[in-house]
């Protein structure tokens, strides 16, 4: 009878102790507060706008009403557009291919205009810049200019579904949609601790995010940058070897269970 004591008393110990709360893993919980209302409060944008850095990949367009000038700007050959088409096809990264890198010094080498410093100009200083090389060639010609990035590239690492490196080709990205493209976090990842490893023009830093709460909407990581590496932690119950669901959790248990009895078996023999 006290075999079965102890045993009963192992099982819902370890019931109790191998399942992941809710709380866990939830996302978007109005912490600290309780509200009845069906619709949350609005969130203000505070995005910062994104300074180039060193090693990114710009789309730069030049157009002037004179096609001469413009065959000077265009670095798309024939082939090299057959090639950005297949790229596109097999799920390549056209922009690589064809847009402009900013190198070790943060300048970009335009036909005509020569070498150009981007680094820490947001996009649209990069065109007004852009504008100013430009206008000296084109006099009284109409032209036109556009520089963007070639769509937020970020890493994902550690509890997810799909980690790796991600493109999504936009031009702005929240941290929802990148867990999308990654496959979303697994059951047991820590979601109130996510770690945001983000870079700067002057060096890198590291932010941890809370995803369980809604403030996040409101703050300056809601959106991803380029380069960005988010990384998931594992919650305990991955040290414990602990199971995340209720079948994993039973077959965790039989066997403890089993293994216990075992032994206990041999010991009174």
């Amino acid at each position: 009878m006290n075999f079965k004591k102890v045993v009963h008393l192992f099982i819902v110990i370890a019931v109790l102790s191998s399942c992941v709360s809710n709380k866990k893993i939830l996302y978007m919980q109005e912490l600290d507060s309780i509200s009845a209302v069906y619709s949350s409060k609005r969130y203000s944008y505070n995005e910062e706008k994104y300074r180039l850095q060193n090693f990114d990949i710009v789309e730069i367009n030049i157009k002037t009403s004179s096609e001469e000038l413009n065959a000077i700007f265009s670095i798309i050959t024939g082939n090299q557009e057959n090639m950005g088409m297949n790229m596109g096809q097999s799920g390549g990264d056209i922009f690589f291919m064809n847009g402009y890198t900013l190198d070790e010094e943060g300048k970009v080498d335009i036909p005509l205009l020569g070498e150009v410093a981007l680094v820490g100009l947001t996009t649209e200083d990069a065109k007004a810049l852009i504008e100013q090389k430009v206008q000296p060639f084109v006099a009284d010609s109409d032209f036109f200019v556009r520089v963007r990035l070639g769509g937020i590239r970020f890493s994902a690492l550690g509890e997810f579904n799909a980690p790796g490196k991600q493109t999504i080709l936009q031009n702005r990205v929240t941290i929802f949609e990148a867990l999308a493209a990654a496959g979303d976090l697994t059951t047991i990842a820590k979601r109130d601790e996510i770690i945001l490893l983000r870079q700067y023009p002057d060096g890198s830093q590291i932010h941890k995010i809370n995803l369980n709460d809604r403030e996040l909407l409101g703050s300056e990581y809601y959106f991803l940058k380029p380069n960005d590496v988010i990384y998931a932690e594992p919650l305990k119950v991955r040290e414990l070897g602990a199971g995340t669901n209720f079948i994993q959790n039973l077959a965790l248990i039989t066997s403890t269970v089993s293994t216990i009895a075992l032994i206990l078996t041999v010991v009174r023999k």
